[in-house]
């Protein structure tokens, strides 16, 4: 019963990933001033957004970076943004939503 319970827990969690550039957290170290150095890791900036589509009349809440948000509202909103955006980059779910998005218009 435990394994169950442990097996959905690790399957709700997520990544450290933005789910509309594709950052992940990078690799480096502390290093000291006596120049020890040990592991650690940079994190990205994310941030649970809730992003309004136009063409979809609706809400569509998403894991981004800062700089993935900044990026949004230059681009003139998510739709915008989305049409001009590279599949590889994007998340399996967002991909989805492009789809959509162009199927729409």
């Amino acid at each position: 019963m435990t394994n169950i319970k442990l097996a959905t827990i690790q399957s709700i969690t997520m990544t450290k990933k933005c789910e509309l550039t594709g950052v992940l957290p990078l690799k480096g170290h502390n290093v000291s001033h006596a120049n020890n150095k040990t592991k650690r890791r940079f994190l990205p900036n994310l941030k649970k957004i809730s992003f309004k589509s136009d063409i979809l009349k609706r809400n569509i809440r998403l894991n981004v970076s800062n700089a993935a948000l900044r990026t949004v509202d230059f681009k003139g909103g998510l739709d915008k943004f989305l049409k001009s955006a590279k599949n590889k980059k994007l998340s399996k779910r967002v991909q989805r939503l492009k789809y959509s998005i162009i199927s729409q218009k």
